[in-house]
């Protein structure tokens, strides 16, 4: 089984199947010179990056090989973009989701009883409502449509 391998050849295991479906690793010993030994050489050797294949002569010559010094036209230094991959969270941070804050019960707070507000109402068909410091005229629009169901021809604000 383990016999002396004569210098200058390669030794590769080969797996045999036999009829009684047993796997069997066999030793085969080839020239270094054949044809597949070769193969494998050149498939190895092109394998290897550019690079990797200029640092390895570089180390097997023995010599340093410096990088050439980049010429810099400005004086600031500017941080290399990287690789900025996106968020991958490993649990929900929130557990329950947050219902919307501002619906049309929070926009209009309640109507505006004074004097002058009543005038308006009597005088020019107009509601005086105090509302959300945040609404916009849109949102007191949709507001005033779902509590009130009326339409609103414009909305003035202070």
């Amino acid at each position: 089984a383990n016999s002396e391998v004569a210098a200058g050849t390669q030794i590769f295991f080969a797996t045999l199947t036999t009829a009684s479906s047993c796997a069997t690793r066999t030793r085969i010993a080839m020239p270094a010179n054949s044809e597949v030994a070769a193969k494998k050489k050149v498939f190895r050797k092109n394998k290897a990056p550019k690079k990797a294949r200029v640092a390895f002569k570089a180390h097997k010559k023995g010599g340093v090989v410096r990088q050439k010094a980049r010429v810099r036209t400005s004086v600031q230094f500017r941080r290399p973009k990287t690789l900025a991959l996106p968020r991958a969270p490993k649990y929900a941070r929130h557990t329950v989701q947050v219902p919307n804050k501002r619906d049309q019960y929070r926009i209009l707070r309640f109507p505006l009883t004074t004097e002058s507000a009543m005038k308006k109402i009597e005088d020019h068909n107009t509601l005086v409502f105090i509302v959300d410091t945040r609404a916009n005229k849109r949102s007191i629009r949709d507001a005033v449509k779902k509590l009130y169901e009326i339409r609103a021809l414009n909305v003035n604000t202070l």
